[in-house]
């Protein structure tokens, strides 16, 4: 165990399964599986993009979540988990991120590198998203 990875290994363990299950979902646009990732009271910052801003709830992550994947119809979407700590029921993340996608418009093919920092919660044996915080670290 490094200072990046604190917690005992099968919380570590069920936390990366989320985090790698997240990206799953986004490649296969499944909106069922994705949604089942977050909690009720979860908040997703995507201030780096000002026109989205902020959002807060589940259902309104979702709803912004499921309007905005059909202009990414050939998005290929990968993390790297970078850490993981564990603390009780609750656990930080930093999650890299990997994209490429066509530009909606143009259908010029971009890249993305971004990070996330995350928060997540245990609810009844069980992971969850409670927060996400997107970073763009690289964008072409």
């Amino acid at each position: 165990m490094t200072a990046n990875f604190t917690g005992p290994l099968e919380d570590r363990m069920a936390i990366r399964e989320v985090l790698e299950t997240y990206a799953d979902a986004v490649n296969r646009v499944d909106e069922q599986l994705w949604a089942s990732l977050w909690v009720k009271d979860s908040h997703w910052d995507l201030s780096h993009y000002p026109e989205l801003g902020i959002v807060e709830g589940k259902e309104a992550i979702v709803k912004l979540w499921r309007e905005a994947m059909p202009s990414y119809p050939k998005l290929s979407f990968f993390v790297g988990i970078g850490a993981i700590l564990i603390d009780g029921d609750r656990a930080d993340a930093r999650v890299y991120v990997s994209e490429v996608y066509e530009e909606p418009g143009t259908l010029k093919d971009k890249r993305a590198r971004a990070c996330y920092n995350d928060k997540l919660v245990k609810r009844g044996g069980q992971w969850f998203l409670q927060s996400r915080n997107f970073t763009i670290i690289h964008q072409s």
